[in-house]
């Protein structure tokens, strides 16, 4: 019975062993499987960041044909989650691709569409475009 709980296993077991004279509370089982490293090994959740299944509008390549061939031509953006003691931080990130330079960068413990234009402008004041 593949990943079958400890408490679930005393159940099952708990009427066979009795029939054969063997008393053994929950607690000692859960001692006895993780000595021989025999408990079931918690899984991380995978966060689910990105769902392109929605309503919304979806935004074709906006690039196009564009070929980048020096530094400010074209900007990346993206958000990285982080996950913090007891909630997801965010890391907003917009990068020159042509350089891979770094030209606004914004970390913060919600998700507001307000931060990220901060973000944007933290980019342009890294520029030597002027506006």
């Amino acid at each position: 019975m593949p990943r079958l709980g400890t408490r679930k296993l005393h159940f099952k077991l708990e009427p066979l062993l009795k029939d054969h004279g063997i008393e053994i509370g929950r607690d000692y089982l859960f001692a006895l499987l993780s000595d021989h490293k025999l408990l079931i090994r918690w899984r991380k959740r995978k966060v689910i960041t990105t769902n392109s299944r929605h309503w919304l509008r979806k935004y074709t390549n906006l690039t196009g044909e564009l070929v980048v061939n020096g530094p400010e031509q074209l900007w990346v953006s993206d958000i990285t989650y982080i996950r913090l003691v007891n909630q997801w931080g965010y890391l907003s990130l917009i990068t020159d691709a042509y350089s891979h330079k770094i030209m606004g960068i914004l970390f913060s413990p919600g998700f507001i569409g307000t931060r990220l234009c901060r973000c944007v402008a933290n980019g342009i004041k890294e520029s030597s475009l002027s506006w």
